[in-house]
């Protein structure tokens, strides 16, 4: 195991991030149609994407010359990558949104050494937040410490979510837990990031978060964030693996048996 102490020289990390911040700023006024292309159904992919994350790649070889990577855009050349420093990364969370003209989108890394997350960046270009956390450093946006909501009762909270949108096996479970939610909570808000509405619990804004068909590269940034600031992440299933999963609840602590007893009653699964 490492910690922050002993963490590589992110440099270079730290200059890409900030450099696709403002490739991704720029594009975003002239994106149109012929710049896009689909993976599937709504699953959509911008050459922005695939720059990005080029940039994010490169940036990783030199911070950490033997590693492996899992990145939504495969443009790694994993021939001869190792697994004891690993990174993850969406070059771009909220790709719908982003090339709709909306601000909610973001860059999503993880650093994992020995396959534990240790470092995390959530930057959100168009609204001007970075958010990041080291393994036992705490959790911070802009600079400035972050730590998750306090609210107990879940009638009280407000939680996060995502739609299903290609993987539809699963949908009268999801539509019967939303209809729950909708009526024992102040309300649910979808923002299209799963990156942010992770890193939105972890400052506070939502109680929790939770959705199912993801992918590491949407969550392992933000669950470290979470984490850092106080709260609690799991997967739907008891002992399953919230990152490489097929889903995530994220909370501030206190509302976590509550937001999974909900959800177990709908998806059949026992507390």
């Amino acid at each position: 195991m490492t910690d922050a102490k002993n963490l590589p020289n992110l440099a270079a990390m730290q200059v890409a991030l900030q450099e696709v911040w403002q490739y991704q700023l720029h594009e975003q006024k002239s994106i149109n149609a012929i710049h896009i292309d689909s993976k599937g159904l709504n699953q959509l992919v911008s050459q922005v994407d695939i720059n990005s994350e080029k940039i994010l790649v490169a940036a990783a070889l030199q911070c950490t010359p033997q590693c492996g990577f899992v990145t939504e855009e495969n443009t790694a050349n994993t021939e001869n990558q190792t697994e004891q420093w690993r990174w993850i990364i969406d070059p771009l969370d909220g790709t719908t949104n982003y090339l709709h003209g909306l601000p909610i989108y973001s860059i999503s890394v993880a650093l994992q050494y020995e396959k534990e997350t240790i470092a995390a960046w959530v930057y959100c270009p168009a609204m001007n937040q970075k958010f990041e956390a080291f393994k036992g450093k705490g959790a911070i946006l802009n600079g400035d410490p972050i730590v998750v909501s306090k609210v107990e009762q879940l009638e009280k909270s407000l939680l996060a979510t995502g739609f299903p949108y290609y993987t539809f096996n699963e949908m009268q479970s999801y539509l019967n837990t939303l209809e729950t939610f909708m009526k024992t909570t102040h309300g649910l808000r979808r923002m299209g990031s799963a990156a942010i509405d992770l890193a939105y619990v972890a400052w506070g804004k939502f109680d929790g978060f939770y959705e199912i068909n993801l992918n590491p590269w949407d969550v392992a940034a933000g669950a470290l964030i979470v984490e850092e600031a106080g709260g609690k992440i799991s997967a739907f299933e008891n002992d399953a693996d919230p990152i490489f999963g097929n889903s995530i609840a994220a909370s501030n602590s206190k509302l976590h048996s509550s937001i999974l007893d909900v959800i177990h009653t709908h998806f059949n699964e026992k507390a």
